[in-house]
C-alpha cells in the first residue's frame, strides 16, 4: 500500500457512520486510495472463530469480496448491512479503489486511534451521534478523543436529524 493515501472511516454499521461513509466517498476518496474500514466490536470472551485468533492484534485486512460472504463476516461477529454494502460496491466501481475492513475488539476509542497508527491511515472520517452534553460528559465522545488524540487528520460527520 505504499504510495497510495489510506482512507480510514470508522463504521458500526449505525446510520451515523453510514452517513460518514458516505461523505468520504463523495468528498474525499479519489481514484487510486485504500478506502479502509475501521470497526470495533466490544471486548469479550470469544470461545471460537476468527475473533479469538485476532482479539489483540485486530482482524487481517478484509477485502470487499468478503464483507458480502454472510458466513466469514460470522466468524468476525460483524453483520455489514445491505445500504453500506452497496455504498462501498458502487465506490469501488466508480472509482479506481481498494476497499478493505480492519476489525478491533475493544474500547473504541482506543483502538480507532491504535489502528491510525498502525495501518497507518491517511486520515479518518468518523460520524458522530449528537449526543446532549450531559450523555457526552457521561459516556464520553469518540469523535472527541479521536479529534484530540489522533495522529493524522480527522474529519467528523454530524449527524443531524433535520436538514
Amino acid at each position: 500500500m505504499d504510495g497510495e493515501r489510506r482512507v480510514g472511516v470508522a463504521v458500526d454499521f449505525s446510520p451515523c457512520s453510514k452517513k460518514a461513509l458516505k461523505w468520504a466517498v463523495d468528498n474525499l476518496v479519489r481514484d487510486g486510495d485504500h478506502l479502509i474500514l475501521v470497526t470495533i466490536r466490544p471486548e469479550g470472551y470469544y470461545e471460537e472463530g476468527e475473533m479469538q485468533l485476532w482479539e489483540v492484534t485486530g482482524s487481517p485486512l478484509i477485502p470487499l469480496s468478503e464483507l458480502s460472504d454472510l458466513s466469514m463476516m460470522k466468524k468476525y461477529g460483524v453483520k455489514p448491512d445491505a445500504e453500506t454494502l452497496d455504498i462501498l460496491n458502487t465506490a469501488a466501481s466508480q472509482k479506481d479503489i481498494v476497499v478493505v475492513m480492519k476489525i478491533y475488539w475493544g474500547d473504541a476509542r482506543e483502538k480507532i486511534c491504535e489502528a491510525i497508527d498502525k495501518i497507518p491511515l491517511s486520515c479518518i472520517v468518523i460520524g458522530n451521534r449528537g449526543l446532549g452534553k450531559i450523555k457526552r460528559a457521561i459516556m464520553g465522545s469518540v469523535s472527541n478523543y479521536v479529534v484530540n488524540t489522533a495522529s493524522c487528520p480527522v474529519t467528523v460527520v454530524k449527524n443531524v436529524d433535520h436538514e
